[in-house]
C-alpha cells in the first residue's frame, strides 16, 4: 500500500480537486495530444492509399490535405458551440440527449467509447512504430513495450488529470516547436533532397474516385480527439467555458499549420510510405539530417506519440460517469475515488486498450482500419443536435450557426459513409458489430436498473422501520484471546449469543474437550455442538441457523471471528474460517454475516 501511495499520490480532499482543474495551455497535453500527435500516422495514411495508385497519385496527398483541414476548420467551429451550450460535459452524448430520443445518445456514446479506446491503442502503436524506426533493433519487443507504456500512463492518469497535464505539458511543447521547425526548415532548406517514393503506377488517369475517397477517409484520421476537449469541460478552471474554448481554437489552429506543412514537404519531395520507416521519419531525416537532431525530436515524437492516449483517459472516464448517472454504466463508474478520479474508468479503458494491443500486436495499419468511425459518428451526431438545438433556441446569429452546423454535419456523414465502404472489409466491420453491442450493453443495464428501482421503492417514502430482537450466532474452533473477543462483540449486539463448535464425527477426532473447558470457563454463552460425518463447517452452521428460523423470530447474526496480523505475508496462515462461512452464507437473505478482527501484536513476531 506504501508503494501503491507513493505512485498514485496521497488521498484529496473534495475542496483540493481545484488544483487538478486545467488551464488552456494544460488543456493541449491533457485532452489534445491525441488530435495534435495525428499529424504522425494522419498523413502516413493517406499516402499508404496513394500508393496503390503509383508515384503518380502521390500529389494528391496536398489536395486532399486541405479538404481534411477545412473539415477540421468546421468540426472546431462545432465543437466551441457544443462547449458553450452545454457546459457540462459529454460532448455529443449531451447534446444528443438534449435533442434527440434516448436511442442517438446511447449510439452517440458507444460510438465514443469505441473511438476512445482506439485512440489509446492507436497513438501507444504510433509512439512505439516511430520508436523503432529511429530504433530498429525494439522491433521484436513492441507489444511489451506498448504495454508498458500503457500501464505508465494508467498510473500517471490515476494520479489525477491536472498533474498528468502539467507532467506532459513539456514534451508536448518540444513536440509542437519541434515539428514546426522542422516544416520550416524543410520548407526553406535548399539541399534537402530525401530519395523519393520509387513505386512505378498506373498513368494520372488511372487514379479513380474510390482511391481519392479511400485516401481522404484515411487521412481523416487525424481529425480525432477534436471532440474531447468539449467532452471534458469540467475538467477545466473556472470560467470553464471560456478556457475550453480557447484550448479548442488552440488546438485547431496547430494542427491544421502542421497537417498542410507535413503535406506540403511530402508533396515536393515525392515520399512515399517505407516499411521500416514512417514518413514523419522521413521528412525530419530530410530536413534536419540524421544526427543528433534527428534522434532527439525522434524520441521526442515517439513519447508525445504515446501520450496521446490520455486524450482518452482524460474523456471516458467523464462520459462514463454521465453514462452511470443516466443509469446505463454501473454506478461505479460514477464515483471518485481518494484521488477524486474516477478510476473505474480509466481502469476499464486501459483493460479495454490493453487487450486491443495485444490482438492485433502492436500494429498501427492493422488499427487505422477501425479507427474514426466512431469518432465521425459522433461528430455527425453532435452537429445534427446543434442544427436543432438552434432551431429551438434561436439565439442570434442561429442561422448562421446552424448553416455551419448543417454543412458540417452533412460532410462528416458522408464521410463516416466512405469509412464505411471502403474500410468495412478491412476491418471496420468490428467496430460496426461493437457499437450495438456497446448499445445492447447499455439498454440492458439501464433495464435491471429501472425494474430495481422499482423493487426498491426508489424516490418514495418507505414505511416506518421495525425493530426485531437478534440472536447473534459466534463459531469457535477452540477457547482462545480470539473466542472472547468475538464474544465480547456479540454480547454488545445482543443478548442473546449462542457459540456453536462444528464436530466431525471422525474415530480418531477428541470428542467432549472443547465442552468440558467450555464448563469450566463459564463465561455466559451457551455452547452448541454440530456434529457432522463430512469435513465441511459452513454446511452444518447453515443447517443451525434453519433451525433457528423455524422456532424464533429473531433476526440472525453470525459473527465470525478472526485474526489479522500486523504483516501480511501472516495472514495466510491462518485458518481463515471467515472466508469460507462469508462466501457460504453471503447469498442468504435472512442471515446478517459480519467479521471481528483480532489484531495481533506479538512482540516476537517481527521477521
Amino acid at each position: 500500500m506504501r508503494v501503491w501511495r507513493f505512485l498514485v499520490g496521497p488521498s484529496l480532499r473534495a475542496r483540493q480537486t481545484a488544483k487538478q482543474r486545467l488551464t488552456p495551455l494544460e488543456g493541449l497535453p491533457a485532452l489534445s495530444l491525441d488530435a495534435l500527435t495525428s499529424v504522425a500516422y494522419g498523413p502516413e495514411a493517406i499516402l499508404a492509399v496513394l500508393a496503390a495508385g503509383g508515384a503518380v497519385a502521390l500529389p494528391l496527398v496536398l489536395p486532399i490535405t486541405v479538404a481534411i483541414v477545412v473539415l477540421l476548420a468546421i468540426l472546431v467551429f462545432s465543437y466551441r458551440q457544443v462547449i458553450a451550450a452545454y457546459p457540462g460535459g459529454g460532448g455529443t452524448y449531451a447534446v444528443c440527449r438534449a435533442n434527440f430520443p434516448p436511442g442517438a445518445a446511447l449510439l452517440a456514446a458507444a460510438a465514443l467509447v469505441a473511438d476512445y479506446t482506439l485512440t489509446v491503442a492507436v497513438s501507444i502503436a504510433a509512439g512505439v512504430a516511430a520508436l523503432t524506426s529511429a530504433f530498429p533493433a525494439l522491433t521484436a519487443a513492441t507489444v511489451p513495450l506498448c504495454l508498458a507504456i500503457l500501464a505508465v500512463i494508467t498510473v500517471l492518469n490515476l494520479r489525477g488529470l491536472g498533474d498528468t497535464a502539467r507532467a506532459f505539458l513539456l514534451p508536448t511543447l518540444v513536440f509542437i516547436l519541434g515539428v514546426l521547425a522542422v516544416i520550416a526548415i524543410g520548407l526553406i532548406h535548399p539541399l534537402a533532397h530525401p530519395e523519393p517514393f520509387a513505386a512505378r503506377g498506373p498513368p494520372a488517369e488511372a487514379v479513380g474516385t474510390l482511391l481519392v475517397l479511400k485516401a481522404f477517409s484515411a487521412g481523416c484520421s487525424a481529425l480525432t480527439g477534436v471532440e474531447a476537449i468539449a467532452n471534458g469541460v469540467p475538467l477545466f478552471k473556472e470560467p470553464r467555458v471560456v478556457r475550453a474554448r480557447r484550448t479548442e481554437l488552440l488546438l485547431g489552429a496547430i494542427l491544421a499549420v502542421m497537417l498542410l506543412g507535413l503535406a506540403v514537404l511530402a508533396h515536393r519531395w515525392h515520399l512515399g510510405p517505407r516499411g521500416d520507416e514512417t514518413v514523419l521519419s522521413q521528412i525530419i531525416a530530410a530536413s534536419a539530417g540524421r544526427g543528433w537532431a534527428y534522434y532527439t525530436l525522434s524520441v521526442a515524437v515517439t513519447i508525445v506519440l504515446m501520450l496521446a492516449a490520455n486524450t482518452s483517459f482524460g474523456g471516458l472516464p467523464v462520459l462514463a460517469s454521465l453514462l452511470a448517472r443516466d443509469n446505463y454504466l454501473p454506478h461505479l463508474f460514477a464515483l471518485r475515488d481518494e484521488r477524486q478520479v474516477f478510476a473505474v474508468g480509466i481502469w476499464a479503458l486501459a483493460l479495454l486498450a490493453g487487450t486491443l494491443l495485444v490482438a492485433v500486436r502492436g500494429q498501427t495499419l492493422a488499427l487505422i482500419p477501425l479507427y474514426a468511425i466512431g469518432v465521425f459518428t459522433a461528430f455527425t451526431l453532435a452537429q445534427a443536435g446543434l442544427v436543432k438545438h438552434w432551431f429551438t433556441t434561436r439565439p442570434p446569429p442561429w442561422r448562421r450557426r446552424a448553416l455551419i452546423n448543417g454543412i458540417g454535419a452533412l460532410t462528416t456523414a458522408a464521410a463516416t459513409v466512405i469509412f464505411l465502404i471502403t474500410k468495412f472489409t478491412a476491418g471496420a466491420w468490428v467496430v460496426v458489430l461493437a457499437i450495438p453491442a456497446l448499445i445492447w450493453l447499455f439498454v440492458r443495464i439501464h433495464r435491471y436498473y429501472h425494474r430495481s428501482a422499482a423493487l426498491l421503492e426508489l424516490h418514495q417514502i418507505p414505511a416506518k422501520p421495525r425493530a426485531r430482537p437478534t440472536i447473534v450466532v459466534v463459531p469457535v474452533a477452540e477457547l482462545s484471546r480470539l473466542t472472547r473477543h468475538a464474544l465480547n462483540e456479540a454480547l454488545s449486539i445482543s443478548s442473546q449469543v449462542i457459540a456453536v463448535h462444528v464436530h466431525v464425527d471422525a474415530p480418531d477426532a477428541a470428542d467432549g474437550d472443547l465442552e468440558r473447558q467450555w464448563a469450566r470457563w463459564d463465561p455466559g454463552v451457551p455452547l452448541r455442538v454440530l456434529h457432522t460425518d463430512y469435513a465441511s463447517v459452513a454446511h452444518p452452521i447453515a443447517r443451525f441457523i434453519d433451525e433457528l428460523h423455524e422456532h424464533h423470530d429473531e433476526q440472525v447474526v453470525v459473527l465470525v471471528p478472526f485474526a489479522l496480523p500486523d504483516r501480511l505475508r501472516y495472514r495466510i496462515l491462518h485458518n481463515h474460517l471467515d472466508i469460507v462461512l462469508s462466501a457460504a452464507l453471503k447469498h442468504r437473505p435472512d442471515v446478517i454475516v459480519a467479521t471481528v478482527p483480532l489484531r495481533l501484536h506479538p512482540p516476537g513476531l517481527t521477521a
